[in-house]
């Protein structure tokens, strides 16, 4: 794949998303079911995974505030800093205040899809990077799709404990020396944000960058796909990889390293997923591709709650997993697209954290749901709320249309 088109400082940024999802890989798989063995109960285990979204919406707000004032590099490597610190938290001690603290400071990600600050930054600086304002889709897929397969080898590394406990270690002590592993990723993530370069900055340094300073059409579309960005993200919060991962764990009995050869080859199919929707969304349009392809993986969501055996709940999530990520990058390149380039960096972030909040209250409803229903209630919960997401969605925006559809 040729990428001339594409920036130095671009690469880079794709660079850091190959490491860092692959690091986000592996983490998603393992840290419930490490939680779980090292004496967390299921509410418990929800809490934590709450505080790893908690953490998104903090810096997203900080990325609002200060990006464009202390400068974007500035701020990538100081979230690069904080992922180093909190996976060395993880590998140290299993306290819980301690592990709830690292949650909040760090940038430990367990969605299986990439939900933190980073994403907000990388998000407003990408359409900067193209020398072609019509390769923005593009580069969106790309960026989703580079992150996936790099997220799906990473997946495939959470079996690694399986190995280990062949050499004497016990199944904790096998599970700790993957946050060694996480912290050697954010290093090499650091190194690789000190390299960009100052074009990666705002053009216009704007003292504030509150919805105020933006145009009344551009806060109401902000407002709108943000309230329902919300909707998403909380349904999408009651099934998050690491709880799908802890449902296989718990319901069929699949080990570590069933599951990573599972979540592996679903991000395979995530990934192709992303380059197919850039396509469709040239024949279709980008709502009408965000909507028509997410209402089925929803229905599937659902029905996989009912699934009675380990392959026919894979069958089903497989299936799920290759049409559910289509909107990602077409929301990512729409919203983009509708707004000025000095309106990028709020609306990533307003649209982000409002995604991030809703999100991270719905891992803790997620335990009680589970210990009052069933362990599979949570997929038909967050099935039915992302469809009510997607009918909103369609008839919100369907006659809004970026700068290339017109």
């Amino acid at each position: 794949m040729s990428l001339q088109w594409l920036s130095r400082d671009g690469k880079l940024l794709l660079g850091a998303r190959v490491v860092r999802t692959f690091s986000y890989g592996f983490l998603s798989v393992i840290l419930a079911i490490y939680l779980k063995l090292v004496g967390f109960d299921d509410i418990l285990v929800g809490i934590v995974l709450t505080a790893t979204l908690v953490n998104s919406v903090f810096f997203n707000l900080l990325s609002s505030a200060y990006a464009d004032k202390i400068g974007r590099k500035n701020i990538l490597i100081i979230y690069a800093a904080l992922m180093i610190a909190s996976s060395v938290i993880f590998f140290v001690t299993s306290n819980y205040i301690a592990l709830v603290i690292a949650a909040l400071v760090g940038t430990i990600n367990v969605t299986g899809s990439e939900v933190g600050a980073f994403l907000s930054l990388e998000q407003a600086i990408l359409p900067q990077t193209v020398s072609d304002a019509k390769k923005r889709n593009s580069i969106f897929a790309i960026y989703n799709a580079v992150g996936t397969f790099a997220m799906s080898a990473g997946v495939l590394l959470s079996g690694l404990p399986s190995i280990l406990q062949n050499y004497g270690f016990d199944k904790i002590g096998a599970i700790k020396e993957l946050f060694l592993i996480y912290a050697a990723c954010a290093v090499v993530v650091l190194v690789i944000y000190m390299m960009l370069s100052k074009n990666i900055e705002a053009k216009e340094n704007k003292s504030g960058m509150s919805i105020k300073n933006i145009s009344p059409k551009s806060k109401n579309i902000i407002l709108k796909m943000s309230s329902l960005f919300a909707v998403d993200s909380f349904g999408g919060g009651f099934v998050i990889q690491s709880i799908v991962s802890f449902w296989f764990y718990t319901k069929f009995g699949a080990d570590l390293s069933s599951l990573s050869y599972i979540f592996a080859i679903a991000g395979v199919l995530t990934a192709v997923s992303y380059m197919a929707s850039t396509k469709i969304a040239s024949k279709i349009g980008l709502v009408n591709t965000m909507v028509f392809t997410h209402i089925p993986s929803n229905i599937l969501l659902i029905l996989l709650a009912f699934a009675p055996s380990l392959w026919i709940a894979v069958s089903l999530f497989f299936a799920r997993m290759s049409l559910s990520q289509m909107d990602v990058p077409t929301r990512q390149s729409y919203i983009m697209g509708v707004v000025s380039e000095n309106e990028r960096i709020p609306a990533a972030v307003y649209t982000n954290t409002s995604r991030n909040i809703s999100q991270a209250i719905s891992p803790s409803i997620t335990g009680i749901i589970i210990q009052t229903l069933s362990l599979s209630a949570p997929f038909v919960v967050g099935g039915v709320l992302k469809i009510v997401y997607d009918v909103g969605i369609f008839f919100s925006f369907r006659k809004i249309k970026p700068p290339e559809e017109l």
